[in-house]
């Protein structure tokens, strides 16, 4: 009789504690993913990026034109609307007359856009650009918010939401440690990595340097779904900073695709070769596309 009730007690247990645990974790990671699709929408997502032009010292021309050493989409730009001119670290641009370029609401004719204390939003119809800095060199990033990228997507396909892939991971810290982190334009960059974050995964152990974002951990990695299930040059994943203890929750449900899954004008890090991991995470988002 008394096993009876002490699984009588069980099964009461599993059913009003467990399952609810598992649908509120299955909520969370469904609004999360929700948020990330929205994100990727908006204006300052990644979805609308319509080109990259690195820049060259002295005069770069600019339009729609096939003159000009940039050149804008066809249709969505004026022909020759002026030049961008880089200058020992400094952008500015100067706008041909009537070319209809404006900042926050001003018409441009001459302006330093780079550096500033906060980025410089450039417009024009329905395109968008500023300046970005990699390594020593110097870029236009061009936006479109009517993008055909942004028209043809309809979602990210994800694995199957499975809570053993919320793992414990103990935060190891490196302090003064430089990892190199090589992005697909080619360039390295030395960057700080506050330490490294130790998980098990069917009872063996493995370890993924973590880089500092803020308040989180942002992590680079690879694994053996890339190129088959999931983005060729691996996803991303933010974990909390440690506990008291020690330790935080690094959750492979929400490892996402760069923004190179998405446009080809992104310019995304890659996993450093230490973060390359021999076994499958089968959790997150797939693929995009056929990239």
């Amino acid at each position: 009789m008394k096993y009876l009730y002490y699984s009588l007690a069980l099964f009461i247990l599993s059913s009003f504690i467990t399952p609810n645990d598992d649908a509120d974790y299955e909520k969370e990671i469904k609004e999360w993913h929700k948020n990330r699709i929205e994100s990727l929408k908006k204006e300052n997502g990644w979805l609308n990026l319509a080109g990259l032009f690195w820049l060259e010292e002295g005069r770069n021309s600019f339009g729609a034109d096939i003159e000009n050493k940039i050149i804008f989409p066809t249709g969505k730009s004026g022909n020759f609307l002026g030049e961008f001119i880089l200058s020992n670290g400094e952008v500015f641009i100067e706008a041909k007359k009537g070319a209809e370029i404006y900042h926050e609401n001003e018409k441009v004719e001459k302006l330093k856009i780079f550096p500033s204390e906060k980025p410089i939003l450039l417009k024009h119809h329905t395109l968008r650009w500023f300046v970005i800095k990699r390594g020593n060199k110097y870029a236009i990033r061009l936006r479109d918010l009517d993008s055909p990228f942004l028209k043809e997507f309809h979602g990210i396909e994800t694995f199957q939401i499975d809570k053993k892939w919320k793992l414990k991971a103990k935060f190891e810290p490196t302090v003064g440690k430089k990892i190199a982190i090589l992005d697909v334009t080619g360039q390295t960059s030395q960057q700080d990595s506050p330490g490294k974050l130790i998980f098990t995964v069917a009872g063996k152990e493995y370890a993924l340097d973590a880089l500092a974002e803020g308040d989180e951990l942002f992590i680079i990695f690879g694994d053996i779904t890339n190129k088959k299930e999931t983005y060729g040059a691996g996803r991303f994943v933010y974990a909390a900073k440690p506990d008291a203890d020690g330790f935080t929750s690094l959750d492979f449900n929400k490892a996402y695709n760069p923004p190179c899954a998405f446009t080809p004008y992104a310019t995304c890090p890659l996993p450093p070769k230490q973060n390359l991991l021999p076994i499958a995470i089968s959790a997150g988002e797939k693929n995009y596309g056929n990239h």
